[in-house]
């Protein structure tokens, strides 16, 4: 970990996720006495300790355990290529396919400025924010799959279905972030 830059819980950092196998924007969740850290891909939400921008090249990964204890833990090894089929079959099922924000932006920062002088603006790199949107829209759809498969009566259902409906429609102000248009939001007017 880099001395100059001090990791704090809730700051994001770019970091290597494992699940993904590649680089993520990663948010900080704890940190521990000695300056390690455990980290979240905003991604795929899995949780690893800090390891820097490179991949993990040893045949162990940390796990926390207790208040910021870090120990060693053996990973088992998996086939690659069995691993990534079963994830994209399970993502697909799910409907978590991958989503792509629009290039214009692509690298850019979301600024929010709050209304008062003297209180400090928060920037979150847009990435991150359109990450968190379409873990949002993935979430959705599962509790929409969920409810339309329960055995609840018809009523239940539709009454269910027009909540998660509503909650797209609220999310159709976040489409300009899509690149394409069957990422997008749709409520019950079925545009922006």
């Amino acid at each position: 970990m880099d001395e100059k830059r001090q990791l704090r819980v809730g700051h994001s950092t770019p970091d290597h996720c494992r699940v993904c196998k590649m680089e993520r924007t990663h948010t900080v969740v704890a940190v521990d006495p000695q300056g390690g850290a455990r980290v979240r891909c905003d991604t795929c939400g899995s949780q690893h300790d800090y390891r820097g921008k490179g991949p993990d090249t040893s045949s162990t990964s940390e796990a926390v355990s207790g208040p910021f204890r870090m120990e060693k833990v053996s990973e088992p090894v998996v086939d690659n290529d069995l691993e990534r089929m079963l994830r994209r079959i399970i993502r697909e099922e799910c409907g978590l396919t991958p989503v792509t924000p629009a290039d214009k932006w692509r690298g850019g920062e979301l600024i929010l400025k709050p209304g008062r002088e003297g209180v400090q603006a928060k920037s979150i790199p847009i990435d991150t924010f359109f990450a968190k949107i379409v873990m949002l829209r993935n979430r959705l759809r599962v509790l929409e799959q969920q409810v339309n498969s329960a055995g609840l009566p018809e009523e239940l259902k539709l009454k269910l279905q027009g909540y998660v409906t509503g909650c797209y429609g609220t999310l159709t102000t976040f489409n300009v972030l899509f690149a394409a248009e069957e990422d997008r939001f749709k409520g019950t007017g079925g545009g922006e």
